[in-house]
């Protein structure tokens, strides 16, 4: 099924909610216990902090940074990414912050990606901070639309997610893709869902009080 045409933000629009969830993400991070930095998520082994510490590295790395990391992980791209961020996760948690401060305004795009990767990153990886740490983090529908979208449609980089097996429905905007028996949930949720987090889609929908109705969700 197709999705509806406005599903993807024009570019000026998309850097400015990037710079809105880069700004918010902060203030939750200033906020924090050593103690809750430390906490684990459910994105792979990451804590809070290297959660925190990915997300400030693709506006901020140069080139060369990035070739010498990919040399460092032996061309494995996957594991230059969560090496990177383990790495920068041993800053100072104040240091982490500001370098996320900092990149507010930023452009810069990690090599093979497009504008809507940062945006995806953030809107994932804030869930991944907020869940961890049994906190509600809004998401706006239209952005969220535009991730679950890329991640729908992206063809490079591969993506890392089998799709799910279903119609997805979003309840709170305009978006359907897919085929299959029917699941309904905030668009949020379906996003979650889309980036391999299925348990986290579920907790997303209920915290909010919005329904998550249909198939059972992947495991």
């Amino acid at each position: 099924m197709g999705a509806v045409s406005d599903a993807v933000l024009d570019t000026d629009e998309l850097w400015r909610i990037v710079d809105q969830e880069r700004a918010s993400l902060a203030d939750l991070l200033d906020g924090l216990t050593p103690e809750q930095w430390e906490t684990r998520t459910r994105c792979g082994d990451w804590r809070v902090r290297d959660v925190a510490a990915h997300l400030t590295i693709a506006a901020r790395y140069s080139v060369g940074q990035v070739v010498r990391e990919m040399v460092r992980a032996r061309g494995d791209w996957n594991r230059m990414i969560h090496d990177s961020a383990v790495r920068e996760a041993d800053l100072p948690t104040g240091e982490i912050v500001a370098n996320l401060r900092s990149i507010i305004g930023s452009r810069r795009l990690a090599p093979t990606t497009s504008p809507h990767e940062p945006l995806l990153d953030l809107l994932v990886h804030g869930q991944d901070i907020a869940l961890a740490l049994g906190r509600q983090r809004a998401v706006p529908p239209v952005a969220a639309r535009d991730s679950a979208e890329r991640v729908w449609t992206m063809r490079f980089p591969p993506r890392p997610w089998p799709l799910p097996k279903a119609r997805l429905v979003a309840t709170d905007i305009a978006w359907t893709r897919g085929a299959g028996e029917e699941l309904r949930g905030p668009i949020a949720a379906l996003l979650l869902l889309l980036t391999g987090r299925p348990e986290a889609a579920r907790e997303y929908a209920e915290r909010a009080g919005e329904p998550w109705t249909g198939v059972a969700a992947p495991r």
